[in-house]
């Protein structure tokens, strides 16, 4: 496997030994509803990637296996997302989160976040190729469901709120309101979505981001201000670790721009 690109940020502050991460869990898990591993490979492989040693926790989380592989795809799927510069790669990256995802959630069908890590690595790969196209290939069925799913077992998932809000607002902006509706997109859901994430996870960064983009694309300009000053929440966040240190860069940068 090519060498990943490595954390661009001092990780010195994310780097954990076991028995903090353990205290750290609930913060630090708050969005994805991640139970304690008790299997002390599996909680290694975590603490490496809340360092952001995201290949390394990718390959300990495989090697681990079971609920492992939940670390091997959050991995793959935050270095994709934020660090991986070739875009065939990126792709080719959430499709093997997604097949991962399937297979986990196929032999362990209560694991909500085997369900999560594929909604979002196939929600990913759709803004990839374009949501219109992946709707005509009967991605956003899947994603959607996938995340209602996850939901359904771990009804205080953050992350599955935020990108189920996400689903509403990217399909409607791109096909509109009434083909969005045959999607199973609506507006109030989108918009309801994002508030009952930040009200689940209310240090989050990303749920910051994620409602103000949804914003402007379900209600337009209008909700500019609004959009702007939740950027600029989720620039002041104190990130608790790599990925939420990633969030808060997006977001700084959108601002400056």
């Amino acid at each position: 496997m090519a060498k990943w690109t490595a954390f661009p940020y001092d990780s010195a502050p994310y780097t954990l030994d076991t028995a903090t991460l353990k205290k750290r869990w609930a913060r630090l898990h708050r969005g994805d509803a991640e139970p304690l591993p008790k299997d002390e490979a599996v909680l290694a492989a975590w603490a490496l990637f809340h360092a952001g040693q995201f290949q390394k926790a990718f390959d300990a989380g495989l090697k681990a296996g079971g609920a492992g592989l939940t670390v091997a795809n959050k991995a793959q799927a935050i270095y994709a997302n934020y660090l991986e510069k070739s875009e065939k790669t990126k792709l080719a990256m959430f499709l093997e989160v997604a097949e991962r995802g399937r297979a986990r959630s196929a032999e362990n069908p209560k694991d909500a976040n085997a369900h999560y890590w594929t909604a979002y690595a196939l929600g990913r790969y759709s803004q990839g190729i374009s949501v219109a196209k992946a709707l005509t290939q009967g991605l956003g069925g899947q994603v959607k469901g996938a995340l209602e799913t996850t939901i359904g077992l771990a009804p205080a998932h953050a992350d599955a709120h935020i990108a189920l809000g996400a689903f509403h607002a990217e399909v409607i902006d791109k096909v509109g309101k009434l083909l969005g509706k045959t999607q199973g997109a609506d507006t109030a859901t989108g918009l309801r979505m994002f508030k009952q994430a930040l009200a689940l996870n209310p240090d989050s960064a990303i749920a910051r981001v994620e409602y103000a983009n949804g914003l402007v694309m379900l209600e337009g300009e209008r909700r500019m201000k609004e959009a702007e000053a939740l950027y600029a929440e989720a620039a002041a966040v104190e990130p608790a670790d790599a990925m939420e240190r990633l969030d808060v860069e997006m977001a700084r940068a959108e601002l400056e721009e």
